[in-house]
C-alpha cells in the first residue's frame, strides 16, 4: 500500500528510476530488510521513493524535492541503514531537521524501519529539553542520531558528540532549516563530519539558499523534483473575494457554514495570526496560534490540543506549520493568499490526504488577484469562485471542541505511561473508557484527552487521587 498523497514526477534524476508503482520487492535490499517491509505495509512505493530509492541506494549524493507526508522517510533511511555496520558502536548517520516534533517523527519512523536490523540505536538530540539527559544517552553510544541544528552544534562543541565514522548525512526539510536561521549552524556541523560520506537532501521548495547549500556540501548530486497534484475529486478548492475589512469575519462564516471538526488556517504574518484568534474565540471558536513567537513548550501544548480534538482551529503561518504531518484535517484556510504558488500547493495538500477528502478555502481581496493569477496559472484551470452570501449557519451552537486537555506533571522520567494513566481513569477512578480520548507522555508532563463534559470531574479526581500509586498534579490547558 502506497503512504502517501499520490504525486506526479515532473523530472526523474535518472532513466533507470522506476515507475510511481514500483514494488518495494524491486529494490536491491536483503532479505530481512524485504521482510520487515512487507510486515509494515511497504507495498508500493510512492513517487518520491521510486525515483530517489535507485539513486540513494547506488551510493549517490541526492537533491530530493518532496513535501511532508510523502514518504520521504523512507527514502532517506533505507540507504541510510544500508550504509550502517551494526557492530561499529559509532555515529554513522546524522539526520538535521527544523524542529523537534518533525525529529520525533522521523527518528520513529526510522526505528520502526530498522526494527529488523542488529540492535541498532537511535538517539533523537533537539533543544527545548535539558541537555542533562542527552548526555546521559549519548555517554551510552548510538549508530543513527536525529536531531535539530542547534542542539546538535553544542554537542559538537561540548565534544559530547563525535561524527568522525558518519558515512550518510540526511538535511531534512532544508528550506524550512534556512527559513529559521540554521544556514551556519549547519555549516559548522557539517565541517565537523567525514568528507566522504553520502550527503542527501530533501527539501519541499527549492529557493536559490538550497541550491547554494547543496553546491557547498554535495558531490555531484543528482536531482529528483516532483511536482504535486492534487486530485480534484480529493481535495475541493473554493475562493472568496473578500474586502479587507470582511476576511477575518469570513473565517468565521467558512466553519460556521461547513463545519469542519479539524481546520488549520494559514496567516502570512504573526499580528494576524493572533488578530484571527481572537475574533474566532469571540465567536465561541476554538481557535489556537502557531508561530515563530512560541517557546517550545507552549508549541508543543498547542499542537498535544489541536491532535487530540482539544482545539477545532489552529491558526499558523508558514514556517511554524511546516513539518508537522496532522491527521485527518479537513480544511485548510487560507486567510492570507500567499505570494508564492507553490508555498499555496503545499497549504492545500494538508488536507485530502490518503483516503480522506478536504476542503480548501482561499480568501482572495482585489489587491491580491496577482499572486492568485500566478496560483492558478500554476494550478493548470482555472478556478470557481463563489460569493460570501453563500455562507449561512448549518447549524446550531459553536464549533466548540469535542475534548478538552488536562496536563499531568509528571512523564516518561517519572516511568509514566499511558495504560497507567487509562488504568487510573477507568479502573480507579470510574470514567467510562469511551470518554477518554489521546494519552500523550513527553519526557515531564503527560497530556490526556477527555470529553469536555466530564473535564473538570477528571482534573479533580486526578488531583485527588494516584497515578501508578503517586498523587500527582493536574490542571487543564
Amino acid at each position: 500500500m502506497t503512504r502517501s498523497t499520490p504525486s506526479s514526477p515532473t523530472a526523474a534524476a535518472s532513466p533507470s528510476a522506476p515507475g510511481a508503482s514500483a514494488s518495494f520487492a524491486a529494490l536491491p535490499l536483503p532479505p530481512h530488510m524485504q521482510a520487515n517491509l512487507q510486515q509494515l505495509g511497504y507495498l508500493t512505493m510512492t513517487p518520491i521513493q521510486a525515483a530517489s530509492l535507485p539513486l540513494t541506494l547506488a551510493g549517490k549524493d541526492l537533491i530530493a524535492q518532496a513535501k511532508t507526508g510523502s514518504g520521504k522517510t523512507a527514502a532517506f533511511t533505507l540507504p541510510l541503514l544500508m550504509n550502517l555496520n551494526p557492530r561499529r558502536f559509532a555515529v554513522q548517520a546524522l539526520v538535521l531537521c527544523p524542529t523537534r516534533e518533525l525529529a520525533d517523527q522521523v527518528t520513529q519512523e526510522i526505528r520502526r524501519l530498522a526494527r529488523a536490523e542488529d540492535n541498532i540505536k537511535t538517539l533523537t538530540l533537539c533543544g527545548g529539553v535539558p541537555v542533562r539527559n542527552q548526555l546521559a544517552s549519548l555517554a551510552h553510544g548510538a549508530h543513527i542520531i536525529v536531531g535539530t541544528p542547534g542542539r546538535i552544534l553544542d554537542h559538537l562543541q561540548r565534544e559530547t558528540l563525535d561524527l568522525s565514522a558518519l558515512n550518510t548525512l540526511v538535511l531534512d526539510e532544508a528550506d524550512r532549516m534556512l527559513d529559521m536561521g540554521f544556514a551556519e549552524d549547519i555549516a559548522q556541523v557539517i565541517a565537523c563530519a567525514p568528507k566522504a560520506r553520502q550527503t542527501l537532501l530533501f527539501s519541499a521548495t527549492y529557493p536559490d539558499g538550497v541550491s547554494s547549500m547543496a553546491a557547498r556540501f554535495m558531490r555531484e548530486p543528482q536531482e529528483v523534483r516532483l511536482k504535486e497534484v492534487h486530485a480534484a475529486t480529493k481535495i475541493r478548492q473554493r475562493f472568496y473575494e473578500v474586502t479587507e475589512a470582511e476576511r477575518l469575519h469570513a473565517v468565521g462564516l467558512l466553519l460556521n457554514h461547513f463545519r469542519p471538526a479539524s481546520t488549520l488556517a494559514f496567516c502570512n504574518t504573526k499580528q494576524q495570526c493572533r488578530d484571527l484568534v481572537a475574533v474566532l474565540d469571540a465567536q465561541g471558536i476554538s481557535a489556537l496560534e502557531l508561530h515563530g513567537d512560541l517557546d517550545q513548550r507552549d508549541r508543543d501544548q498547542v499542537l498535544v490540543q489541536f491532535a487530540n480534538r482539544s482545539c477545532s482551529v489552529l491558526v499558523a503561518t508558514d514556517v511554524a506549520a511546516r513539518g508537522l504531518d496532522i491527521a485527518q484535517l479537513e480544511a485548510v484556510i487560507n486567510v492570507d493568499i500567499t505570494p508564492d504558488a507553490e508555498v499555496h500547493t503545499h497549504r492545500v495538500g494538508r488536507t485530502g490526504r490518503a483516503d480522506g477528502e478536504g476542503w480548501a478555502f482561499s480568501l482572495a481581496s482585489l489587491d491580491e488577484m496577482g499572486p492568485v493569477g500566478r496560483i492558478e496559472h500554476a494550478h493548470g484551470t482555472p478556478f470557481t469562485w463563489y460569493p460570501l452570501a453563500e455562507l449561512t449557519p448549518a447549524g446550531s451552537g459553536t464549533l466548540q471542541a469535542p475534548m478538552a486537555t488536562i496536563q499531568i506533571l509528571g512523564g516518561r522520567k517519572e516511568k509514566i505511561r499511558a495504560g497507567d494513566v487509562l488504568g487510573a481513569l477507568t479502573k480507579d477512578m470510574g470514567f467510562p473508557g469511551a470518554k477518554i480520548g489521546k494519552i500523550n507522555v513527553n519526557e515531564f508532563s503527560t497530556y490526556v484527552a477527555v470529553e469536555r463534559d466530564i473535564a473538570a470531574q477528571v482534573l479533580r479526581a486526578l488531583n485527588a487521587g494516584k497515578v501508578k500509586g503517586k498523587s500527582v498534579k493536574a490542571r487543564t490547558l
